[in-house]
């Protein structure tokens, strides 16, 4: 009972310090996979959708979404810690247009990665797509804001990116294609140079304030620890090795950015560390559940296999660090934001 009243009052007083900070930016402006998908893959012909209960349910109204959570997710809680809105708008959402986009939006789509043969798994946006959509909607902000003001207004906007699990988990270490091609750090070079092309572009197209997220302990995610019964479905070490090591590669690279284009402020949030804190030191963070997931017993459930059918739901997600096998919780994604935000987005404040 202890636990459960802090960790209530702890999730309350981060809400209400996060929204006492007036807004800096015009927009948050979303590129990446499920973990900044807000619903753009509801409107796509794919399996990786959760546009049904129980996802969403802790949500606004309860309400399924198409974000990978049972509520709001990370890039929600930074929009509304810069006090622009509570919740980002996917961009293929019939129910949003260029008025709401304006001041926020997301090109992201779960199950997508770096390299295109990840999005080509699940038949998902590709990432290069992503900057496709991006472009068509530059052009509708200067036909609705005129091409100075829109131009100013993106030059002012953070350009947020979270992307790369996936490229692993879903691509690299299920199929032989990718491992066969390149050992597994000669694959993070190939996806950081992606990653550094997808930054010039942005930058070429006007954007100026820019965050690329590195990876999670992907070696933790409930998923991977189901598979290392052998060794008491512990944290894939070999997992989250690649993760740190990919990390220092995406750090040299904003660095090397930096000095190259001229203007820029590009930064790099490393969600590894605080995530790790979360996992190994549970209690302090008012949770009670950290290899299994709220939704099902961790072992593949995700999309379809989280549905109101699974037995296994927990009743209070606020006690679980993952919602289902392979995506945080609401509190987890809010703490997350919140460290980000105090952390490596401050240049941005």
């Amino acid at each position: 009972m202890a636990i459960k009243v802090f960790s209530f009052f702890f999730f309350v007083y981060l809400l209400v310090e996060m929204r006492e900070i007036s807004a800096m930016v015009p927009a948050v402006i979303v590129f990446g996979d499920s973990t900044v998908d807000p619903g753009n893959n509801n409107q796509i012909s794919t399996v990786l959708k959760s546009n049904f209960a129980p996802y969403g349910r802790d949500y606004f109204g309860g309400q399924p979404t198409g974000r990978f959570s049972n509520g709001r997710i990370a890039t929600d809680f930074i929009s509304e810690a810069y006090g622009i809105k509570p919740a980002i708008p996917a961009y293929l959402d019939p129910k949003f247009d260029i008025r709401d986009f304006a001041t926020g939006v997301s090109f992201a789509s779960a199950g997508t990665g770096y390299d295109n043969a990840t999005s080509d798994v699940l038949s998902v946006i590709p990432f290069w797509k992503e900057m496709v959509y991006y472009k068509e909607f530059q052009d509708k902000l200067r036909g609705y804001l005129g091409n100075d003001i829109a131009n100013h207004h993106l030059s002012e906007s953070l350009h947020l990116i979270s992307i790369g699990t996936n490229d692993f988990l879903e691509n690299y270490y299920t199929f032989p294609t990718r491992s066969s091609e390149y050992p597994v750090d000669k694959y993070e070079i190939f996806l950081i140079g992606i990653a550094s092309n997808f930054i010039r572009e942005l930058y070429n197209l006007g954007a100026r304030k820019i965050a690329i997220s590195g990876l999670p302990p992907m070696g933790c995610l409930p998923l991977e620890r189901t598979t290392n019964i052998m060794h008491g479905s512990a944290c894939i070490e070999e997992y989250n090795d690649v993760a740190k090591d990919f990390n220092q590669k995406l750090q040299d690279s904003v660095t090397e950015l930096n000095r190259e284009l001229g203007g820029i402020q590009l930064v790099m949030s490393n969600p590894y560390y605080k995530l790790l804190e979360m996992i190994q030191n549970p209690i302090l963070f008012g949770f009670e559940n950290v290899a299994t997931a709220c939704c099902g017993t961790g072992y593949f459930e995700m999309s379809y296999l989280c549905d109101r059918m699974n037995p296994f739901t927990c009743s209070d997600a606020n006690k679980y660090i993952f919602w289902d096998s392979f995506h945080p919780t609401e509190k987890t994604n809010f703490i997350l934001a919140d460290h980000a935000f105090k952390t490596t987005l401050t240049v941005f404040r």
